[in-house]
């Protein structure tokens, strides 16, 4: 199934999407694809607030601004690989059984699935700027990411899931 079938099902039912991802054979590369595609989208859900940011400040030229965020953005690579460990650990902790590529899976799809909501939220910074709207759409994007990654973590620390 294509992926973006796959994420407008992760809003109704994110743990069934998340046991058909860990029932398929282990697979590091469609894991980095995951983490890779989510971070694409939100580079270009950047592209609008940037815009703005240039049109403001004429002395930040866009490519700039662009070239800043890209290199930002890889460089979070690493840290999305301690944050899906942390929360393999934690899970452990609380009996949690499942492996470390679950728990990557389950963070790198919750970044995929929550990515289009990254979109609106950077068309919300480039066209209205800061205030209240971006504030409900910055805490509806985090709830929606939270909801999605444990739901997601919950499939793989604590339900049998076969591959």
């Amino acid at each position: 199934m294509a992926a973006t079938d796959d994420i407008l099902r992760s809003y109704r039912r994110p743990r069934a999407v998340m046991r058909e991802h860990l029932s398929r054979a282990r697979s590091e590369p469609r894991a980095l694809v995951f983490l890779l595609a989510a971070l694409t989208v939100i580079f270009i859900g950047q592209w609008p607030r940037l815009s703005r940011l240039a049109h403001e400040t004429p002395d930040q030229p866009m490519v700039g601004l662009m070239m800043g965020t890209a290199l930002a953005l890889l460089a979070t690579v690493p840290i999305f690989y301690l944050l899906a460990a942390l929360g393999h650990v934690v899970m452990k902790l609380f009996g949690g059984r499942g492996s470390w590529y679950g728990a990557r899976v389950a963070l790198f799809w919750a970044l995929l699935a929550v990515s289009p909501l990254m979109l609106l939220q950077g068309l919300v910074a480039g066209f209205i700027g800061e205030g209240a709207q971006l504030s409900l759409v910055s805490v509806v994007v985090t709830a929606v990411f939270a909801i999605f990654w444990i739901a997601g973590l919950r499939v793989a620390e604590f339900e049998e899931v076969s591959s």
